[in-house]
């Protein structure tokens, strides 16, 4: 055991003297840098200085907090509210006068319906107002069930599940379904609920250009090519479009059947937002699909919002049973917001039968937009924007001052002059900082069923005198 111990000893030395000259230089720097490292120390102390109580107050004295809010002035359009008075139907009572309302999305004037309301109010009397609790924490009302029941019905799926906000709908179900690592391609257009649902779920996002399938496929084409690359990382990852139908901020309809297409083509899935065009488009106001004629089961998800031709407040998802009840699980404001108000479930479910009993609504609505459309084009200043049977239009400068506030102000302006005139229109209002894409500051001019020709008339002649005296 001795002479092996030796013999390695030996090995050693021999090996030393044979290794080369910087070999053993570069191991002496390195055993010296070790040996400086352990003794010497990590840091050097310091005097400290006490200091008086007077030298205290001082410092207390001189310092200034940062404010919690860059300063806004008195004066900003957010800070001056135009106060509701009364329902806002067909007229609207706005800081004590009475206006024909072209600025609530009341498309088919079913918020001041009687039948509506009676059944609100007797819903009211027998649950109260409220529920007090999310959905699985006994804040599930058999009202909530038969609502789900009518929504899946009437868009003719499997399974529907509602939402007790309508801005936390899409922004819920996003998130459910796409996680980090996964891809979503998104029109530029998206309104900012679908934005807040991308930043909730920390997926990639790609944006391609507005309702441009050409621009969309050549991203898909790019992402199959790095899906080729490497092949088990593309087996995990899910791929998705997400679109809306009618488009809020521009007032125009999303190419569906080309989507279809490219959805098969690509193997992605696809989310339809409806909030637009539910209650709007098709025969029978089931929305961008029955308007093209594309099969619903081509979707792999449908959401829309019950706050714009229902009247009534949240939001619902439709589609396949399997990808519905994943939201009862994992959707956001399913899981941590109280429920609908039941009166407000009854209000829908009373809307969805007048809806079902009348679908002759529809077309008078298509009638009204196609109207208000033909009678908005060709005013001087002003550039119509979106398509004939959107019932909510953009009228944007024809020139821009070059100013996103003053041009903001010149619409403004506007806007003032026919509420004067007893015309009720709005500004379309974005979070500037944090959109995405920001959209061209515009008036938005509702279309609604309950609208006679002389209200159109009024209201079309009231913004020609307003932009012939504004823009001058």
């Amino acid at each position: 055991m001795a002479s092996g111990q030796q013999w390695v000893l030996v090995e050693m030395v021999q090996a030393f003297y044979e290794a080369p000259a910087y070999h053993l230089i570069l191991e002496g720097i390195l055993i010296l840098w070790i040996i400086r490292l352990l003794f010497s120390k990590t840091y050097k102390l310091h005097e400290t200085y006490k200091l008086t109580e007077k030298e205290k107050e001082d410092l207390i004295e001189e310092w200034q907090p940062d404010p919690l809010v860059p300063p806004v002035s008195k004066d900003h359009p957010s800070l001056s509210y135009d106060v509701v008075t009364g329902p806002p139907s067909h007229k609207i009572t706005i800081n004590g006068k009475e206006c024909i309302n072209f600025a609530s999305f009341n498309f088919l004037g079913l918020l001041d319906n009687e039948r509506v309301k009676q059944k609100a109010l007797a819903s009211l009397k027998k649950y109260g107002v409220g529920t007090c609790g999310p959905r699985g924490f006994y804040g599930t009302f058999d009202v909530h069930l038969e609502l789900e029941s009518r929504l899946a019905k009437f868009m003719k799926t499997e399974e529907a599940i509602i939402y007790s906000y309508g801005f936390a709908t899409i922004a819920s179900a996003i998130p459910a379904y796409s996680k980090r690592g996964d891809i979503i391609f998104v029109d530029e257009a998206a309104c900012f609920s679908i934005q807040k649902g991308l930043q909730a779920s920390r997926s990639f996002i790609k944006y391609f250009k507005h309702n441009d399938m050409e621009d969309l496929e050549r991203m898909l084409k790019e992402q199959e090519l790095e899906d080729q690359k490497n092949p088990r990382k593309a087996r995990v990852t899910r791929k998705f479009i997400l679109v809306e139908g009618l488009y809020i901020n521009t007032a125009d309809i999303c190419p569906l059947p080309e989507l279809v297409k490219l959805k098969y083509k690509y193997k992605v899935r696809i989310f339809l937002e409806e909030s637009m065009s539910f209650g709007v488009l098709g025969e029978h106001g089931r929305g961008v699909t029955e308007h093209f004629g594309v099969d619903i089961d081509d979707i792999d998800l449908i959401s829309a919002n019950m706050e714009n031709a229902v009247a009534s407040i949240g939001g619902f998802c439709c589609g396949r049973s399997f990808v519905i009840d994943h939201q009862r699980l994992s959707g956001q404001g399913y899981c941590f917001s109280a429920s609908l108000p039941p009166m407000l479930a009854a209000a829908a479910i009373e809307a969805l039968n007048i809806m079902e009993e009348d679908p002759d609504i529809f077309t008078v609505l298509r009638e009204k937009c196609q109207h208000v459309y033909k009678a908005l084009q060709g005013i001087p200043g002003l550039k119509l924007v979106g398509v004939q049977f959107a019932p909510a239009l953009h009228l944007q400068l024809e020139r821009s001052s070059g100013s996103r506030d003053s041009d903001m102000q010149l619409l403004r302006t506007i806007v003032d002059y026919c509420l004067e005139r007893c015309v009720a229109l709005t500004l379309a209002r974005y979070l500037e900082k944090e959109e995405r894409f920001l959209p061209s500051p515009s008036i938005r001019v509702v279309v609604t069923i309950e609208q006679t020709e002389e209200d159109i008339q009024k209201a079309v002649s009231c913004i020609q005198e307003a932009a012939s005296a504004v823009l001058k």
